[in-house]
């Protein structure tokens, strides 16, 4: 299993948000990319980006800075947050960046996503963000209909090869994940499956490599719950 250190962006400094809530937003650290060198250092080749600035917004705040990442640090990047047309996806690829993440436009513009997994393959994944099972959009204000599973299998069938599956129940509240998601996601065939909100102990790693591909880590490395080079190496 992989391991993502993640770093939010809002105006060029690492942030947190509480289930996504701007309101709610905790500055950790004035330079990402130093954040990011450390996350190296502690052997980590895999880094999660959001441009929360880009998700509320849809402008290219952060983009100096994460190419500014991209360029320091040797790791596999990806990168998620008001994506919304293939302008932007190019910019990103363009870069350096493994692979983009798309959020509220593959749920809202199936005809586009078809057609950016089409041309771009792997290095588009995409963002299920659900409550009680049900997708969520537009920075998880709607809560739509969609089942979150059958969403998943959806993604599988066109072709989508990873999924970055967020309970935002649990994001930001360091209460631990939603296991029994992941367990059922799992029975999902040809689907790889990123765990990501409330991961805050590092027994949980243990447990999610044997049902995922990969687990996001954010507000447990930023409060200390969670030793970030041990968890990569548990994850191997």
């Amino acid at each position: 299993m992989n391991i993502y250190p993640a770093i939010d962006l809002r105006d060029g400094k690492v942030v947190r948000l509480y289930q996504g809530d701007y309101d709610q937003m905790t500055v950790y650290q004035e330079d990402p990319v130093d954040v990011a060198r450390n996350f190296k250092a502690a052997g980590a080749d895999y880094l999660h980006l959001v441009d929360l600035d880009g998700a509320k917004d849809g402008e290219l705040v952060n983009f100096d800075t994460i190419k500014a990442i991209v360029e320091d640090v040797d790791m596999f990047v990806e990168v998620g947050g008001g994506i919304r047309d293939e302008e932007r996806i190019k910019q990103y690829l363009d870069l350096g960046v493994g692979r983009v993440i798309l959020g509220t436009i593959a749920v809202k513009d199936r005809e586009f996503l078809e057609k950016m997994v089409s041309v771009y393959g792997e290095r588009i994944a995409v963002g299920v963000d659900a409550r009680d099972d049900r997708v969520a959009i537009n920075g998880w204000k709607e809560i739509t209909d969609i089942d979150s599973f059958e969403f998943c299998e959806y993604l599988r069938d066109i072709g989508v090869k990873a999924v970055i599956y967020t309970d935002i129940s649990r994001d930001g509240g360091l209460q631990g994940t939603n296991m029994e998601v992941y367990r059922k996601l799992q029975e999902i065939q040809g689907l790889e499956i990123t765990a990501s909100g409330g991961i805050s102990f590092i027994e949980e790693i243990a447990e999610l490599k044997n049902v995922t591909a990969a687990a996001i880590l954010g507000k447990a490395l930023y409060s200390g719950l969670i030793d970030l080079a041990q968890a990569v190496e548990m994850a191997k």
